[in-house]
Order: structure tokens, then C-alpha cells, then sequence
């Protein structure tokens, strides 16, 4: 059973932004160039656009009691050590100036939070993972309840 569950999608105000994008693409290409060519030109921006969208919000970070799931990565829950609530300032620096190279990374930079997740594992060469996320507070609870690693 799923403690927590996120899908990272991107906001509204992007897919406006897109839309308006579309838009102002296929004006510029249809007056000069007629209705056919501007369909075309806002056509294949749309598709574009929806395919960036939904693959880069697509990410998915989910707990239940044997894993941990963060964008296209999985750990077993025995791995999971010391769960880190991030927000403003502590999770900017975190991606940013304090962030190791050797981390494990889901980023998105319209989510205001993160969690950096420490990795008991000694076979793993990421120290820890740090994903960012809506409510840093929630997932660092689903990960510290019935923690493997703390029994």
C-alpha cells in the first residue's frame, strides 16, 4: 500500500505560457505565409510543447513499505536512512551551492520544496537523493513511518 504518492506536473501558469506560445507562432506564420502554414507551424510547436510537458512533469515520487520511487529510480526501503524536510532558502541551497555532485537529483524548479533522503547503502554511490517536491513535509513523514532503517 502507497503511504505517499506526487506526480511532479508542471503548473498551470506553463501551460498557458504554452498556449500563448502556440499561438503567437501561428499568427506570425499565417499572415505572411497563409492559414495552412501557420496550422502547421502551431501544430508541431503544440506537439512539442505537450510532449516536453508531460514527460518532464510525468515524474512520479512515491512511497510504500518496501520503496522508495523518485522520477526513474527505485530504492528498497532498508537503504532509506535520515529524511530531511527542505524549504525557501535551505532547498535552493540544497540543488544549488550545497548540493553534492554525487547526489541523486530530481529537480523541478517550479516546486518550492525538497527532501533530501540520506543512502545507507554502502554499494550505492550517491550519498543521498534529494527530490523536490510540493510537500516536503508529508513525504519526509511517509519516509520516517515504519522506516526499515530506524527498526
Amino acid at each position: 500500500m502507497e503511504q505517499y504518492r506526487e506526480r511532479l506536473s508542471v503548473p498551470v501558469s506553463w501551460w498557458i505560457i504554452a498556449t500563448a506560445a502556440v499561438i503567437t507562432l501561428y499568427v506570425i506564420t499565417a499572415v505572411p505565409a497563409g492559414v495552412i502554414a501557420g496550422a502547421a507551424v502551431g501544430g508541431v510547436a503544440a506537439i512539442l510543447l505537450l510532449t516536453l510537458f508531460t514527460r518532464y512533469g510525468g515524474a512520479v515520487v512515491a512511497v510504500d513499505s518496501t520503496k522508495l520511487r523518485a522520477g526513474r529510480a527505485a530504492i528498497e526501503r532498508e537503504y532509506v536512512g535520515k529524511a530531511e524536510p527542505l524549504s525557501g532558502e535551505d532547498a535552493r541551497n540544497a540543488f544549488g551551492r550545497d548540493c553534492d555532485p554525487k547526489a541523486y537529483l530530481v529537480l523541478r524548479s517550479y516546486l518550492p520544496g525538497a527532501v533530501r533522503v540520506e543512502i545507507t547503502d554502502p554499494q550505492d554511490p550517491a550519498p543521498y537523493w534529494l527530490i523536490a517536491t510540493r510537500h516536503p513535509e508529508q513525504l519526509a513523514a511517509a519516509l520516517t513511518a515504519d522506516s526499515v532503517a530506524r527498526s
